[in-house]
C-alpha cells in the first residue's frame, strides 16, 4: 500500500492537471506541481503512522502525475523540431538521476539517517525548480492561443536566436491557432476520428512502457534478489547498479533519439529486452546457489534487460505523448497519456509480488518477456516515425489521414515544407 499509494495519486494528478495546464498555462502548472512536491515530501517525512504515510504519498503522487503530464508538454512546445527529442527525453534522464541518487542515499545512509530525513531531502530539488520557473518563458503555443501572437513572439524570442526561425515558427503557430475549431478543444477533441491514430499510438506505447516490467525491477529488485539467495547488502548494491544502467542508457537514448528515430530505437532495443527476460526467467527457475556463476549470470541478465528497456521504449514512451497531438486537445491528451503510464505502473507494482507467488519468479519474467514482444509488434504496426517533423507537421499528417507507418516505404512523418519544395522543384523542371 505504501509503494502503490503514490501511483494512485499519479493517475489522479495526471488527469487533473490538464485543466490547470489549459487554463493557466504550462509554466504556472509546473510551479503548482513543484509546490505540491515540496509539501508532499515534508508530509511523508513527518507521518506519525502508516495510514498517514499512505495518505501523504497519495498527495505526493498528485505532483508525480502532474509533472509527467505538463513538463514534457512544456518542453516540446518550447523546443525546435530538430532538438525536440533530445530535450524532451532529458526529462527521462532527470528521472534516471533521481533514481540513482535515491538508491545511492538508500545504500549509504540507511543506517546513519533513517527513512525520515532521506524522504524530506526530496523537497529541496522541488523547491529549486519552483524558484527557477519564475525566470523561464511561457509556452509560445499556449501563449498564441490565449494571449495573442505578439506575446507568443516575445516568449519564442527567449529560446530562439534566428529571426527567420522565429518568423517561420510563428507563421505555423498562427495558421494552426487561426483555424482552431472549438469542437477540437479538450476532451471532446480526442473523440474525433482524425485524432484516433495518434491516441492509439500514444496510449499503446504508454501502456507498454510501464507494463514491460522495468518499474517493477526498480521497485522490487532487492526483494527478488534477496529471495534468490543474495544478502541484503548485495541486493541493495545490485539495485544501485540497476539505477546506474538506467541513467546511462536514458542519457544515451536522449542523445541519439533524434538521429536514430523514435520508432527505430524501439525496434532495435525491444528484442534485446525480450531475450534478456527469457534468460532471467530461466536463471530464476534454475535458482543458482548464492555466489555461484549462475547468480552472477542472473544479475547480468537483469542489467541487460535494464539496458535494452531503458535505452529503448522508456525513452520513446514519455516523448511521444508530448508530440503527437494537435494543440487544442494537447493538454487533455497528455493527461490521458500520463494517466495510462502511471495506471500501467500501478497495475504492475500492485500485482508483481502476487504474480511471483502464483507462477514463480521465473514465470513472471517470461510473462513480462511476452509483454515486451507485444510492444515491439505494436510499434511496428501502429507508430510512424516523428523524428525531424515539427508539431505542426504531425498535426497535418493526422488531418490528412497519413499518420501511419507505410509498409515498404519510409515510415517517417514528412515535413510538409519539404514536400512543397519538392513539388515546386518538379514544377520548375517541367
Amino acid at each position: 500500500m505504501v509503494t502503490s499509494a503514490i501511483l494512485v495519486g499519479a493517475v489522479l494528478g495526471a488527469l487533473g492537471v490538464s485543466y490547470l495546464s489549459e487554463r493557466f498555462g504550462r509554466r504556472v502548472s509546473v510551479m503548482v506541481v513543484t509546490a505540491v512536491f515540496v509539501l508532499g515530501a515534508v508530509a511523508c517525512s513527518r507521518s506519525p503512522d502508516v495510514t498517514s504515510l499512505v495518505l501523504s504519498r497519495l498527495f505526493l503522487g498528485l505532483a508525480v502525475g502532474g509533472a509527467t503530464q505538463v513538463v514534457p508538454t512544456y518542453i516540446s512546445e518550447l523546443a525546435p523540431a530538430s532538438k525536440r527529442g533530445n530535450l524532451v527525453t532529458l526529462f527521462n534522464v532527470a528521472i534516471g538521476v533521481g533514481i540513482f541518487l535515491a538508491n545511492l542515499v538508500g545504500f549509504t545512509m540507511r543506517d546513519a539517517w533513517g527513512w525520515r530525513p532521506m524522504i524530506s531531502v526530496a523537497a529541496l530539488p522541488a523547491a529549486f525548480v519552483f524558484v527557477c520557473m519564475f525566470f523561464l518563458p511561457k509556452s509560445p503555443r499556449w501563449t498564441a492561443e490565449n494571449e495573442g501572437l505578439e506575446s507568443a513572439v516575445e516568449q519564442l524570442s527567449r529560446v530562439r536566436t534566428s529571426r527567420k526561425a522565429i518568423r517561420r515558427e510563428i507563421h505555423e503557430i498562427h495558421e494552426n491557432t487561426a483555424n482552431m475549431d472549438e469542437d477540437e478543444r479538450g476532451w471532446k477533441g480526442l473523440m474525433l476520428p482524425f485524432a484516433r491514430p495518434a491516441l492509439i499510438a500514444a496510449l499503446g506505447i504508454a501502456f507498454f512502457t510501464q507494463a514491460g516490467g522495468l518499474e517493477m525491477m526498480i521497485y522490487y529488485a532487492p526483494t527478488f534478489l534477496s529471495d534468490a539467495g543474495f544478502g541484503n547488502s548485495a541486493a541493495l548494491l545490485a539495485s544501485l547498479g540497476i539505477a546506474i544502467v538506467y541513467l546511462v542508457m536514458t542519457l544515451l537514448g536522449c542523445l541519439f533519439v533524434d538521429k536514430i528515430g523514435r520508432r527505430r530505437l524501439v525496434l532495435i532495443m525491444g528484442p534485446g529486452s525480450v531475450i534478456s527476460l527469457v534468460g532471467l526467467g530461466i536463471m530464476f527457475a534454475i535458482h543458482p546457489d548464492k555466489g555461484s556463476v549462475g547468480s552472477w549470470v542472473t544479475i547480468a541478465f537483469m542489467l541487460l534487460f535494464m539496458m535494452f528497456n531503458s535505452g529503448g521504449i522508456q525513452v520513446v514512451g514519455w516523448l511521444l505523448g508530448a508530440e503527437l497531438f494537435p494543440l487544442p486537445m494537447r493538454a487533455a491528451a497528455t493527461s490521458v497519456h500520463a494517466a495510462v503510464l502511471w495506471g500501467a505502473d500501478l497495475l504492475v507494482t500492485a500485482t508483481a509480488l502476487t504474480l511471483v507467488q502464483l507462477v514463480t519468479l521465473g514465470g513472471t519474467m517470461w510473462i513480462y518477456a511476452g509483454v515486451n514482444l507485444a510492444s515491439v509488434l505494436f510499434v511496428y504496426f501502429f507508430v510512424p516515425e516523428t523524428a525531424g517533423a515539427t508539431l505542426e507537421d504531425i498535426e497535418t499528417a493526422l488531418r490528412r489521414g497519413e499518420f501511419k507507418p507505410r509498409r515498404g516505404e519510409d515510415p517517417r512523418i514528412r515535413s510538409y515544407d519539404d514536400e512543397e519544395a519538392e513539388e515546386a522543384g518538379v514544377t520548375s523542371a517541367a
